[in-house]
């Protein structure tokens, strides 16, 4: 749905979306995502459990994430610095390593009143270059939802107290770079990662057999982008739009548009997403499809697959 959820989170992933969202769970609820971004380059997984706080009424989830690119060849060990060459039989000396972010969140989320609900999400980050340097990151979420009538209003400030990163490199795993290659090893350094306010609104229309939900979601982000639609001083202003049509609530189609940006003649671009979704008794299973126009194209494809499984519908009838 393009991104769409600031307003829209109403289960597991809330603790991503906007963790005031977890007020919705219908109970324990379990979620799995596997994605293959940009043409399997990119891997992500995604995997949360959501739950009510015993003898407490509030609600909270714990997740998982990762994202990485697996595979990639590190080929210091394969250079002969005396002959100025690749060694012999140079496979042999080629090693393989990831890059990748792994992400813990522990949220927490309450009922304030009929209408309004909060939440707040701890998060731990950890940035891995192979052997060759990592770094450790803390921040928290804080969100709320707001409904009034067939509107729900969403916000969700992510990173609030700010994230800052520290990064250590392994300078001993570096060597070749400095002696074969004479190339200066890097030093480990502070990377700050600024807030984020995300703002969503979304209505929902019975039709029926059939629903419909639209959203449309803003984030506002200072870190002085210059490759989004609206800019004010340092503030960037990052739209998505998006649409559910949902039949008998078991069947789902889904699209939206985001990564809106403009090129130097002032041209607008946007990338459109497709996704579908079933449910059976007490799972949900779901497809989306992005990236396959638009600023991002050039990179390909991006598939996501994810599965729920919701505990409180065991036993009955869709």
């Amino acid at each position: 749905m393009g991104g769409t959820h600031v307003a829209m989170a109403n289960d597991v992933t809330a603790g991503f979306w906007n963790p005031a969202g977890l007020t919705r769970i219908q109970g324990l609820e379990v979620s799995y995502m596997h994605s293959e971004r940009f043409g399997g380059i990119v891997g992500y997984d995604y995997g949360a459990v959501a739950f009510r706080v015993p003898n407490d009424g509030g609600f909270m989830s714990v997740s998982f994430f990762r994202q990485g690119v697996d595979g990639i060849k590190n080929t210091l060990n394969a250079w002969d610095r005396e002959r100025n060459r690749p060694r012999e039989n140079a496979q042999d000396f080629i090693t393989e390593f990831s890059a990748a972010d792994v992400a813990f969140f522990v949220s927490y989320a309450n009922v304030i009143s009929d209408n309004l609900s909060w939440g707040a999400s701890a998060k731990v980050l950890n940035s891995r270059l192979g052997p060759f340097a990592n770094a450790w990151g803390y921040s928290i979420d804080v969100g709320a939802l707001y409904t009034r009538g067939d509107y729900t209003f969403g916000v969700n400030l992510m990173d609030i107290t700010t994230m800052t990163k520290f990064w250590s490199v392994n300078a001993g795993r570096l060597t070749a770079l400095e002696e074969d290659f004479g190339d200066e090893i890097p030093v480990g350094q502070n990377e700050i990662i600024l807030p984020t306010i995300k703002l969503g609104v979304a209505r929902s229309f019975d039709l029926g057999d059939f629903t419909l939900v639209a959203g449309l979601d803003t984030d506002l982000r200072f870190e002085n982008r210059r490759t989004y639609y609206i800019n004010v001083g340092s503030m960037s202003i990052e739209p998505h739009v998006g649409v559910e049509l949902g039949y008998k609530n078991l069947l789902f189609l889904r699209t939206g548009l985001t990564e809106f940006a403009t090129d130097r003649s002032g041209s607008i671009y946007t990338s459109p997403t497709l996704g579908a979704g079933i449910r059976l008794g007490a799972f949900d299973l779901d497809y989306g499809f992005s990236s396959f126009a638009g600023v991002s194209s050039d990179l390909g494809f991006t598939h996501r697959i994810s599965m729920k499984f919701t505990f409180d519908r065991l036993g009955r009838s869709s």
